[in-house]
């Protein structure tokens, strides 16, 4: 037999890690203010790390959740991505600077890298390699 009050304790360490969670994701979205500069700052890599943990939590949990942890994570998961997609498409407030004439071009973010011909591959050289997108 389960403790009850273990099993109300359980439940809300959950909902805190669940706040917590995209508390994170929300802060890498801009959306809340970052309590140390008292600014708004996007970083959408922490953001989607934050997602991607708490999307790998909902599939960890799944059939071991309540009817309202369940709407709690799903909701939560669903929030965070509908504001990565809008966060990710929006136009920057500030037109972006031209660089200077003498200035270096900037490297490219996501390089393509083509094999050279002398280059030994494997079966899994082929697969495609992505990062997780939510829209």
């Amino acid at each position: 037999m389960t403790n009850p009050n273990l099993d109300e304790q359980n439940k809300q360490l959950f909902a805190h890690l669940l706040v917590s969670l995209a508390q994170s994701a929300l802060l890498g979205l801009g959306k809340i203010v970052h309590p140390a500069t008292q600014k708004t700052e996007v970083d959408l890599d922490a953001a989607q790390q934050a997602i991607d943990l708490i999307d790998m939590l909902a599939a960890k949990t799944k059939g071991n959740l309540d009817g309202d942890e369940e709407r709690m994570l799903s909701n939560t998961l669903s929030m965070l991505k509908l504001n990565y997609v809008e966060t990710r498409n929006a136009k920057p407030s500030a037109a972006p600077q031209a660089p200077a004439a003498d200035a270096p071009a900037a490297a490219d973010p996501n390089p393509i890298i083509a094999p050279s011909s002398d280059d030994k591959t494997s079966p899994d050289d082929d697969k495609v390699r992505f990062r997780k997108s939510y829209g």
